[in-house]
């Protein structure tokens, strides 16, 4: 059995339940894929993208539906040395990767405030429109169940919002698109051991500012996502279920005993209907 079957595999067997089986569940759980649908699977590059690319490609093997693939990446002006290590794994994955070049790296370096989020806006503003050139109506992205997990928090702790990141969402600059998270069940840390038992490595982070900033030692490695990573990991020394809890904790929202809470209709507030209720 040559690699690429192995990795494959190990997906359906080793990895079964926590990574295949949660995979299904979610994009049943929140409808994702529709027959009929081409999704444009985007890769980073990284871990999770790139198990996302298997998933979705295992899925249109095996599933009950035909729907319709497309592997894209957008080079926002990788390192050579990035860029040939993208395609390597791709090769051993057997995944048929579309690059298209962008100019994101060089625009956002010269950017003092929040180059990090300008970066993530321009690349999904980027890989929408190329989807919807291609034909696409969905574009898939690697999120997994502690980047949501992590969203929350960082949502509570420095935005004073409780909101989290959507399993599906509609695009609104891009009409007709859809934006999906495979992942959305599945734990970092069984992507991890996936990674370690087929022996994969992946880029990290091939942000061009980050590298600069490496070389002058001046990057500190205490993202606020870093820090809700580092909570987690204590609370759940206490609590192993605190993440799963912190899941629910969004889906049983009771809102007679929220103070304020917003739609589309407004922001509403506990005083506007108190009286009406003795």
């Amino acid at each position: 059995m040559d690699r690429t079957k192995q990795i494959e595999q190990s997906i359906i067997k080793k990895y079964r339940k926590p990574i295949w089986r949660k995979f299904v569940k979610g994009v049943q759980a929140y409808d994702m894929i529709q027959p009929g649908d081409k999704i444009a699977v985007c890769i980073s590059g990284g871990k999770d993208s790139m198990l996302m690319a298997k998933l979705l490609q295992e899925l249109k093997h095996h599933g009950k539906f035909d729907f319709g693939l497309v592997f894209l990446s957008m080079d926002p002006g990788y390192n050579e040395k990035n860029r040939h290590k993208i395609e390597e794994n791709a090769k051993i994955l057997d995944i048929p990767v579309e690059f298209f070049e962008s100019d994101i790296f060089q625009v956002v370096t010269n950017i003092e405030k929040s180059p990090c989020y300008l970066c993530a806006r321009m690349r999904r503003g980027f890989l929408y429109a190329k989807a919807k050139e291609l034909g696409c109506n969905k574009i898939a992205l690697g999120h997994h169940f502690d980047d949501v997990i992590e969203t929350i928090l960082m949502g509570m702790f420095y935005g004073s919002q409780v909101q989290t990141m959507m399993p599906k969402l509609h695009s609104t600059n891009f009409e007709g698109m859809e934006l999906i998270r495979p992942m959305y069940l599945i734990e970092e840390k069984d992507i991890i051991h996936w990674c370690e038992y087929n022996d994969l490595h992946f880029i990290q982070c091939a942000c061009r500012f980050t590298e600069e900033m490496e070389e002058l030692g001046e990057v500190h490695h205490t993202s606020k996502r870093e820090e809700m990573k580092n909570l987690l990991k204590y609370l759940e020394t206490m609590n192993p279920n605190v993440k799963k809890n912190v899941f629910k904790s969004v889906e049983n929202v009771n809102l007679a005993t929220i103070i304020a809470y917003s739609d589309d209709e407004g922001k509403h507030h506990f005083l506007d209907t108190y009286d009406k209720g003795e």
